[in-house]
């Protein structure tokens, strides 16, 4: 029997259906098995194609499930309809103020965002890896809410799971990046081995949503990287030598009959 869906949510996204997923509930087998939803995973199409409809079942049931060609871009697209799958444009957020649509960001390791003003009825999810999140992916989601209507002083922002520090050495040419951007990005770093150190994407994600100015920032403290049973994670399966790898889900969406 399939085990149920974990769907992990924030009392800060009270205004929105919202879930934060990772691998347990799917029908996917072998490196994929859980419920991978990431066409480009090399899964059976088939497997992938259920897994999404229990994901959106978990978490909005009848919602129509939008999701972006994500290439770690800061891009962001205002959605006002679902589109097919063959032609999901290239970004990597999405924000809405349609009733029905339910957003969605894959990630396997990257920081996925879900947003939410509930006063005005907006909503968003950016995929913030490294480099979308350096780009400012999640800046460009708020401004994207902001100019349907949402203030970014009443705008909640979950950061959901992700790699953690512990689990995310990089070298110095990637350290640099950051603290050429911006000196206090240094206080991210935790010195590591000659030439590497370990690098806090949720800090760095969360950091970014204060200096935005956010009403309310959540973090849920899980690491993709250590938790093989819980959620996909890119390094991980890149340290075993796996050939592949799966992707979770986070979603948000605003029920087609809000009150």
């Amino acid at each position: 029997m399939t085990e149920p869906i974990e769907v992990l949510t924030h009392p800060a996204l009270a205004g929105a259906a919202h879930g934060f997923l990772g691998r347990r509930g799917g029908v996917s087998t072998g490196l994929h098995a859980g419920l991978n939803v990431g066409w480009g995973s090399e899964d059976d199409p088939a497997a992938t194609a259920e897994n999404r409809a229990r994901a959106v079942g978990a978490v909005l049931p009848g919602a129509r499930l939008v999701c972006a060609y994500q290439v770690h871009s800061a891009d962001v697209v205002t959605v006002t309809e679902p589109w097919d799958e063959a032609d999901r444009p290239h970004a990597d957020a999405l924000v809405t103020d349609r009733p029905g649509l339910l957003l969605g960001v894959l990630t396997a390791d990257c920081a996925p965002v879900l947003f939410c003003d509930s006063r005005k009825g907006v909503i968003g999810a950016a995929h913030a890896g490294w480099k979308g999140a350096l780009d400012g992916v999640t800046d460009a989601t708020i401004a994207a809410m902001e100019a349907l209507g949402a203030r970014r002083s009443d705008i909640a922002a979950v950061v959901g799971p992700c790699i953690a520090q512990k689990s995310y050495e990089v070298d110095d040419a990637f350290e640099a990046r950051f603290v050429t951007a911006d000196p206090a990005n240094a206080g991210l770093f935790r010195a590591g081995r000659a030439g590497h150190s370990w690098f806090d994407l949720e800090g760095y994600v969360a950091a970014r949503l204060r200096a935005a100015g956010i009403g309310t920032i959540g973090l849920l403290g899980e690491d993709t990287y250590a938790q093989a049973t819980r959620f996909f994670s890119f390094r991980r399966a890149t340290h075993r030598c796996e050939p592949g790898y799966g992707r979770e889900i986070a979603l948000i969406g605003l029920p087609s009959l809000r009150t």
